[in-house]
Formats: structure tokens, C-alpha cells, sequence
């Protein structure tokens, strides 16, 4: 209860309204529901003369200034008699059976009144759920966009798109549907047993010895129902993350004949999660029969023990009216029942909240100073002493590197050696460990990442395009592109030719990462959208490592027409590309053990040479 405690604290602050009025729809609901029960006594009383003494009423004075009276008693006495003393009367004057029509009218009014106000309270609760389940979902998207990428190496995609759907789902499934009832049940029983109370405290204080049995029965269960539903959404998580890992290597499986062994795979993780499933529902549908059982228990003890007294004359309480302690108490089980089935559903959402709160409490370690300062780019860029390490080992060490505006430096080496983590430590994708990043004298971690990102264009090995249009594709990034310049970025780019051939042209969908595209029209997208954003600071990651001759040429002449006048950072395994470089770095094993002109790394005659002379064959 406290972890739901917590989770409400942290979402339903904005909907305190909703729940406002809510609480007073149920409080309302719960008046006229035992304002309706009480017509069973003088049904009993009057109309069938079950009370013992036949007890003749007489009309008191009274007002509804409750100071007037001795006690809170005295009031409720005489409103019951002048109640008891106007249905008497009714009946002497216009005989039974319109007695009888009247209370059933007063009932049906009771009862309009009290579905009415029991739909309100529904209807206020609609919002807050759909709410809260919004607000959650709001967070994780943001919560990812605005995590750093270490994050996610440690994470599989399968099982944080796992966490978004399926664990999500399921809090709204379990914990907002059964937010109304952890809200309207309570009422119903404070106000059920405050009556039993007024009623007979003797009878309901006996009753209360009962109860908490029943409450540590059912607790039990739903500690076990919560720690069963983590490990299914664990499993649910697997196999998100197998889906997804099939789904991205089809061509593979299919090239390797392996699909044998990805059935095998996920008919294994899925019979598992089907027996944990198993587990679950089982222990769910065990909720309504376990309780039902011992709130019948609970009845025929309280039966016997209140019969009992009023047949031994030991009873402040006649026949009737412990006929309507009866009803209430019997009304007391069903919202009793209905909160340990949403205690039960709680503790399985809370597993599943568990979950996604990995995400929304997960911190990142690079954010922006407190009092960040505007970053300009006029002079150079500079990596003074820089060390770092994903994990244990180092990957760059002690690099140090100036880049003056204006300038070409090619990163060449051979994998591994440190050169794309190289240029993701420029953007901030990662801290550095030792050392610093400076631009124009600042570091990079002394402005903010909007401005620094905003100085800086990326064009991947992997272009990565979204399932929208070209014109979308192009003006990624760009606020308020207009239609001109999108054609101009594509026509440096070479892109126009071919966009203006597609169905709607500009407007065409190019598909899931453009599939829909081949790979040098898909970079030649990524190039043009570099160019509308006009960066300071171009990094060009292996842009034509993947490409075909004829494809590398029309993207080498856009990434030429992209790259002047402009600070560049190309990493390149085509040593054939970069020969004109400004001043080319050559890595190993995360340090820079030369850097320098095509020719003159040439006649070093050493790890540049040799690279260049394995390419030349």
C-alpha cells in the first residue's frame, strides 16, 4: 500500500479535482445506499407488526441545529421517530397498502439518486485515469530522448520497448482501472461501518475481530500475485527483445538457415512466459471464490452470535433492526471484495511499475551547467589531453588535437581504434573521463547541449531516416523549413533528380528507415538534410563505406559540395576519399600516433602507409 501510496503522490496532484468530486459523489452514493436500507425496518415493523411491543410514535418538535439536543443520539432518536411517527400515521390514514406504494416510490427516488450520484463518481474518474496513463506515457518518451546513449548499450531495445507497451498497459490496466475503486470503496466502508457502529457497537466490534483474518489471508496472496507478475513481465520483456532482434535480422537468419533454431528460441522464452501467465491468472481467479468464502464465513458468525443474543433477550437491538444490520453488513462485503481484487491488481501493476520506473528514475550524467554560457565558433576546436572509457579498459588516451575552422581532419585506423568515439565525444553523446573539449576557448560542458548540438550536422555510415516524407526527412531538425530550401539542400545533395521521379514527389513516404530507398539515395537524403541544417561543424562517419562505386560517387561529389567552407571531422576506411584532407590523424589503439598531409604520411612510411598500400590492391 505505501509503494501505491508513493505512486499516487507522484501522478494524481494535476487531477486533484477529479478526485474531489469523485470522493463526494461516493460519500453521497453511500448516504442514500443506507438511507434506502433503512426502509426494511419499518417494512418489518409497521406493515408486517414484527416488533415486539408494537410501539406507538408520537411527532416531536425538532430542528436541524444539532446544538440544540444533548448529544448527537438525542437528534438521530427523534428524527427516527418522527419518521417512524409520519409512516404511521400514512398508513392508519390511507391504509397499508399504499403505504407500502409510497416507500417503494421513496425507495425508487433513493435509489435514482444513489445510481446517479454512483455514475458521477465514475464519470469524474475517467479523466484521471486516462491522465495518469498519458502523463506516464509522456514521461518514458521523454525520459528516452533525453537519456544518454550509455544507457541504452546496457539495455536491450526489445525490452525498453517492452517497458513502453506491455508495462504501461498493464498500470492501466491494473492500477488506474482499480483507482475509482480504491477511492469509492473505502467510503462505502467507513460510512457502512460507522452505521454498524451506531447500530450496535457490541455486534460490530465482535465483527471487526473477524475481519482482519480475512485481510491477512488475502494480503498473503497478493504479495505472491506481485512478485510472479515481475517475472512475467521480465519474460514479456525477452521476448519483446527477441522479436525485435528477428525483425532486424531476417536476412541473416534466412542466409544462415537458422529459422529452426529462432522458433526453437522463442517457442522456449514463450511456453515460459504462458507457465508464469498460468501462475498469475490462476492466483487472480483465486481472489473472488477465497474472499466470497469468507465474507459468507464472516455472515453466518455474525448471524449466529447476533441471533443468539436477541433470542436470549441480551440484545439493545430488536429483530428488525438486526434484519438492517444485516443488509448493511452484507453490503459491506461487496466493496470489500471489490478492494482486495483491486489490492490484488495494484500489487500486480506495481510490478510492472517497477519496471518502467527504471526508466523514468534513471539518471543522466550529462546535463547542462547551472549557469551555462553562449558557445560561439570562430577559431578552432581543440581535445586537450582526453582520456576515456566505456567500462574498465581505455578507449582513447591522452588524445589531444586542434581543429582550426575551416579545416578537413580525417580520422583513419583500423576498427576499434577509438575514431567514432572520437566524434561522439564532441556532441556531448558521452563524457569525457580526463582531459577537456574546447570550442573557442569554452568547454563543451560549460554550455548547453542545444547550443552545442546546434553547432554540429552528423552523416552516418547508417543513414538514418524516419517513416515520413522526403520533404519531412530533409527538414528534420530545421524549424519552419520552407519548400525552396528544402529543394535547394537536395539539389546539392543530388537528391532532386530522383524525389522529383517518386509518385508524389516531395511528399512521397519513403518507408521504414527508407526502405523504400537504395542505400545511396537513402545517404543522399541524410546528406541534404545536413545541408538545410548549415552546421559549423560537419562529422562525417564512414558516409561511403557502404555504398557501390557509382552510388559513392554521386554521394562523395554531395558530401564535396557539402563540406566547403565548412569545419569538417570525416572518419574514413577509403583512404582514397580523404587524400585531400587538410591534415589526416591516424589512430591505434586510442591514441594518435600520426597525423599529417596525404603525402607526407606517405613518406613516414608507417601505419599510414601501410593502410594505404592494403587498400591499393
Amino acid at each position: 500500500m505505501k509503494e501505491f501510496l508513493l505512486l499516487a503522490g507522484r501522478f494524481l496532484f494535476p487531477y486533484k479535482k477529479y478526485i474531489g468530486a469523485s470522493v463526494i459523489a461516493n460519500i453521497l452514493t453511500a448516504f442514500f445506499n443506507l438511507f434506502s436500507f433503512l426502509l426494511i425496518i419499518p417494512i418489518l415493523d409497521i406493515l408486517f407488526k414484527t416488533s415486539a411491543d408494537a410501539k406507538v410514535y408520537e411527532y416531536i418538535p425538532w430542528t436541524f441545529n444539532v446544538s440544540a439536543y444533548n448529544s448527537l443520539s438525542e437528534f438521530v432518536d427523534i428524527i427516527k421517530n418522527n419518521f417512524y411517527w409520519y409512516i404511521t400515521d400514512y398508513a392508519t390514514t390511507y391504509g397499508e397498502i399504499a403505504t407500502l406504494v409510497f416507500l417503494g416510490v421513496f425507495l425508487m427516488i433513493l435509489t435514482l439518486l444513489k445510481t446517479g450520484n454512483m455514475y458521477f463518481a465514475a464519470f469524474f474518474m475517467i479523466p484521471l485515469r486516462t491522465g495518469v496513463v498519458r502523463d506516464i506515457r509522456n514521461q518514458i518518451n521523454d525520459k528516452v530522448v533525453s537519456l544518454p546513449l550509455s544507457f541504452f548499450s546496457s539495455e536491450r531495445k526489445g525490452d525498453i520497448m517492452a517497458r513502453i507497451t506491455g508495462d504501461v498497459g498493464e498500470v492501466e490496466n491494473s492500477i488506474m482501472t482499480s483507482m475509482d475503486m480504491m477511492i469509492k470503496n473505502p467510503i462505502l466502508i467507513v460510512m457502512y461501518v460507522t452505521c454498524m457502529f451506531v447500530i450496535s457497537w457490541q455486534l460490530t466490534l465482535f465483527v471487526l475481530i473477524l475481519l482482519p483474518v480475512s485481510g491477512y489471508i488475502m494480503g498473503e496472496i497478493g504479495k505472491k500475485l506481485k512478485s510472479t507478475s515481475a517475472l512475467a513481465q521480465q519474460q514479456w520483456g525477452e521476448l519483446m527483445a527477441q522479436i525485435e532482434e528477428t525483425l532486424g535480422g531476417l536476412r541473416i537468419i534466412k542466409a544462415f538457415n537458422a529459422e529452426e533454431k529462432i522458433k526453437s528460441r522463442f517457442r522456449k522464452g514463450n511456453e515460459m512466459f504462458r507457465r508464469t501467465s498460468i501462475k498469475i491468472g490462476r492466483r487472480q481467479s483465486l481472489a473472488h471464490p477465497v474472499s466470497e468464502l469468507l465474507g459468507t464465513i464472516t455472515i453466518v458468525i455474525v448471524l449466529w452470535f447476533g441471533g443468539s443474543l436477541i433470542l436470549d433477550n441480551h440484545s439493545s437491538i430488536d429483530g428488525a433492526t438486526f434484519i438492517y444490520y444485516l443488509v448493511i453488513f452484507y453490503s459491506l462485503i461487496n466493496p470489500a471484495k471489490e478492494l482486495s481484487r483491486s489490492l490484488y491488481a495494484i500489487q500486480k501493476g506495481l510490478a510492472s511499475m517497477e519496471r518502467v520506473d527504471k526508466i523514468l528514475k534513471a539518471e543522466s550524467n550529462i546535463t547542462d551547467p547551472e549557469n551555462p554560457e553562449p558557445v560561439f565558433f570562430n577559431k578552432k576546436v581543440e581535445y586537450k589531453n582526453v582520456w576515456f572509457k566505456y567500462q574498465e579498459k581505455w578507449i582513447l588516451k591522452n588524445v589531444n588535437l586542434t581543429i582550426p575552422k575551416g579545416k578537413t581532419i580525417a580520422l583513419v585506423g583500423q576498427s576499434g581504434s577509438g575514431k567514432s568515439t572520437f566524434v561522439d565525444l564532441l556532441p556531448r553523446y558521452y563524457d569525457i573521463d580526463k582531459g577537456s573539449i574546447e570550442i573557442d576557448g569554452l568547454s563543451i560542458k560549460d554550455t548547453t547541449l542545444f547550443d552545442l548540438r546546434q553547432l554540429m550536422g552528423n552523416v552516418n555510415q547508417e543513414a538514418i531516416l524516419f517513416n515520413d516524407s522526403f520533404f519531412n526527412n530533409i527538414a528534420f531538425g530545421v524549424e519552419n523549413a520552407t519548400m525552396e530550401q528544402v529543394i535547394t539542400a537536395a539539389k546539392v545533395a543530388n537528391a532532386h533528380d530522383f524525389i522529383m521521379a517518386s509518385v508524389d514527389q516531395y511528399h512521397t513516404n519513403i518507408g521504414d528507415r527508407g526502405c523504400k530507398l537504395s542505400g545511396g539515395q537513402r545517404q543522399r537524403i541524410s546528406i541534404a538534410r545536413a545541408i538545410l541544417k548549415n552546421p559549423a561543424i560537419l562529422i562525417l562517419d564512414e558516409a561511403t563505406s557502404a555504398l557501390d562505386t557509382e552510388s559513392e560517387k554521386l554521394v562523395q561529389d554531395a558530401l564535396e559540395n557539402l563540406m566547403k567552407n565548412r569545419t569538417t571531422i570525416v572518419i574514413a576506411h577509403r583512404l582514397s576519399t580523404i587524400k585531400n584532407a587538410d591534415e589526416i590523424c591516424v589512430m591505434h589503439e586510442g591514441e594518435i600516433v600520426e597525423h599529417g598531409k596525404h603525402e607526407e604520411l606517405i613518406q613516414l612510411d608507417r601505419f599510414y602507409k601501410r593502410l594505404y598500400d592494403m587498400q591499393s590492391f
